[in-house]
């Protein structure tokens, strides 16, 4: 059984990776058209990768 803690990081993760494939699959196609917004969507995912591998990291270290 998780710790809460180790289990609330895993639940950001989740959370995480479904902002993500939004960004990737939803909002950058629905800002076509508008090359700032396609921009921002763009350096968000990016954001998002690095909090996604940091969270990764951080749950493998708690499972160990």
């Amino acid at each position: 059984m998780f710790s809460n803690h180790a289990y609330n990081l895993a639940l950001q993760l989740t959370e995480e990776h479904k902002s993500l494939w939004r960004m990737k699959n939803e909002y950058q196609k629905d800002a076509e058209g508008c090359a700032a917004c396609q921009s921002l969507w763009e350096k968000l995912a990016k954001d998002k990768e690095a909090h996604i591998q940091e969270l990764q990291g951080l749950l493998k270290g708690h499972m160990e």
